[in-house]
């Protein structure tokens, strides 16, 4: 049964404990008695994510795979609302964001995501901030969220879970050839960690190679194992 003007929150999570102690709370808080639940699918974590997440009150899941298109479809099978809302670990929405999603569908919108800012004072960074506004061909990563009522991401079958890498882009390629995208004015916060252990130049090659790859159509499988080999990441 889906329950009208609800939100059903959705993280993928790997080892995210000291993320989820802050974020679920912070949900709860600034939800506006708008969402239904809190579902937290795990991956895999070898920390206490799960049961800090449970304790919290969030419905949790585990994985048999750590494949977080996978995991966010697992989320999204248990959800009870009519707007699904995918937020990762290190992301804090706006404090508004269920007032502004439903504004949003209110208005036909019924799909889209949020621009951000790094929480990080680098020049780079704001630089990086400042693109997310725009609704192009780089729009629509996970870092920006993603809300799309329930019925419509049920049409379209979910994540394509054969995407270990770029899932979040090949699904808004597949909203875009059905529906209008949009990219709400509104500011969110993106943790900055990527960029602690590498340089900003890397991080850029790393996912302009990505998008590239992506674009002429080469296997997930490939895409990720070279954007880790860049980043110098374990896979």
């Amino acid at each position: 049964m889906i329950e009208a003007n609800k939100i059903s929150v959705i993280i993928p999570c790997l080892n995210e404990e000291a993320n989820l102690k802050d974020l679920i709370p912070y949900l709860i808080q600034h939800g506006n008695g708008s969402i239904s639940e809190i579902i937290v699918v795990d991956g895999g974590s070898k920390d206490s994510s799960l049961a800090i997440a449970k304790s919290l009150g969030a419905q949790t899941f585990q994985s048999s795979i750590s494949n977080r298109a996978a995991q966010l479809n697992l989320g999204a099978k248990h959800a009870g609302g009519s707007v699904l809302y995918f937020v990762h670990a290190d992301t804090r929405p706006n404090k508004e964001f269920a007032k502004v999603i439903f504004e949003n569908i209110a208005k036909g919108k019924h799909t889209g995501c949020f621009r951000y800012k790094f929480d990080s004072d680098s020049r780079l960074l704001k630089i990086n901030s400042w693109f997310t506004g725009f609704n192009g061909l780089f729009s629509g990563g996970g870092d920006q969220t993603l809300f799309i009522k329930k019925l419509f991401f049920d049409s379209l079958g979910g994540f394509d879970e054969s995407y270990c890498i770029m899932e979040d882009f090949e699904l808004v390629r597949r909203i875009r050839q059905k529906s209008d995208f949009h990219v709400l004015p509104q500011e969110i916060t993106v943790s900055a960690r990527k960029y602690s252990s590498t340089s900003w130049l890397k991080v850029q090659l790393a996912n302009l190679m990505a998008f590239s790859l992506f674009s002429l159509k080469v296997k997930p499988a490939s895409i990720k194992s070279l954007y880790l080999n860049l980043l110098n990441q374990k896979k």
